[in-house]
């Protein structure tokens, strides 16, 4: 397995929208992180596709070792 980019070692705070797609950055070679850019092309990681049922602010991994994608669970804690 190629090594993980680490972006950042705590999340991302991001105000979600209900019925929107978001594409969270698997790899985390993004530079529109905590999202998708397309810098995993040619790379085994591809990126992960969520939507919710209402709007309010969820908090995406940063350091990509979480447990529970694309969510943080305090992996960070542990690099």
């Amino acid at each position: 397995m190629e090594p993980l980019a680490i972006p950042q070692k705590a999340p991302y705070a991001v105000e979600v929208e209900a019925g929107k797609k978001y594409f969270w950055c698997a790899c985390g070679k993004s530079q529109k992180q905590p999202f998708c850019d397309g810098s995993h092309k040619g790379t085994e990681f591809s990126p992960k596709m969520i939507s919710f049922e209402e709007s309010k602010t969820v908090y995406f991994c940063g350091c990509k070792h979480t447990q529970n994608p694309p969510f943080c669970d305090g992996s960070h804690r542990k690099l």
